[in-house]
């Protein structure tokens, strides 16, 4: 049964202005990330009315909360340059995070102690590594120095991460930071993986024959399981606290318990909201907010 709640979020969570709206890079797909306030009740998942945080003509995509909740970092093309943008939930405000050129960087995501965050660095020379930054976005340093291309990236742990490393087929690496070595896990995965809260294992994406399955891998013994089929029509999900996972269709989300094998049940409808295309989810550590990847249907 579907059950959604649009109450008004700006009073919720402090909302307020929009940034200007430069062109769109050529290429690239105007996108706008949208924040919803989030509630968890026996009767089910309620939602806040979603408000546009970036609502501007251009590719806005990638977003990651913060430990503490408090800020989203995205990615944001503006002018041909490809940066990390930061919006602070209480403020309202958004600061470029970096300012780098040629170079570029995408998929930010802050360490666990919140001092810094890694991100996906192209390159002068166009080759792909990952990077870590002062949260204030200085202090630029290499992690992993001889896997490249990667693509996306998740932290299991202090030492751990997953990387999608660019290939045909393209691969799941497991890298560990303290010894700058990386070993090969899966073959032929998708672009959308994370930490599972409470868990010393991480979730990715495995293309098989009919779709896309949403694989656990543990850390520990390195054993992978298959988890729960996607719906067909987008790669991205997100893990909710309690060991849910949610993803969109269209303007719809959808929530499946893997622990209890549950089919994907309609939680919500935004397309009332002037959103279009849901494509990538992320959920606030503490489970009160929900950031969107959308297409927006009216105008900036």
């Amino acid at each position: 049964m579907r059950r959604t709640w649009l109450a008004p979020l700006i009073p919720m969570l402090g909302l307020y202005g929009a940034p200007a709206a430069p062109v769109l890079a050529q290429g690239q797909r105007g996108t706008d990330i949208y924040l919803a306030a989030l509630r968890t009740t026996p009767d089910g998942m309620r939602f806040g009315q979603p408000v546009n945080i970036t609502d501007r003509d251009g590719y806005d995509n990638q977003p990651s909360f913060s430990p503490d909740g408090s800020f989203v970092l995205y990615t944001s093309n503006r002018g041909g340059q490809t940066d990390i943008y930061r919006f602070d939930i209480v403020s309202g405000s958004t600061t470029r995070v970096t300012h780098t050129e040629p170079e570029s960087e995408y998929s930010a995501t802050v360490t666990s102690h919140g001092n810094a965050f890694s991100a996906v660095r192209v390159e002068a020379d166009s080759t792909q590594r990952l990077w870590e930054f002062g949260i204030d976005g200085r202090n630029p340093r290499l992690i992993f120095a001889d896997v490249a291309p990667v693509g996306y990236h998740a932290w299991g742990s202090a030492t751990l991460a997953a990387l999608f490393v660019l290939g045909n087929p393209p691969t799941l690496q497991l890298a560990d930071r303290s010894t700058g070595q990386s070993e090969i896990v899966a073959y032929n995965i998708g672009r959308s993986m994370h930490k599972i809260p409470g868990r010393d294992a991480v979730s990715f994406t495995h293309r098989v024959a009919d779709g896309l399955v949403i694989k656990e891998l543990d850390l520990t013994t390195q054993a992978v399981r298959p988890l729960v089929r996607l719906l067909e029509g987008n790669e991205f999900y997100a893990w909710m606290p309690r060991g849910r996972i949610i993803m969109g269709l269209g303007a719809k989300l959808f929530v499946a318990d893997p622990s209890r094998d549950s089919a994907w049940e309609e939680v919500a409808d935004f397309s009332a909201s002037g959103m279009a295309e849901i494509s990538r989810i992320a959920v606030s550590p503490q489970g009160d907010r929900l950031a969107v990847v959308a297409i927006r249907t009216g105008p900036a």
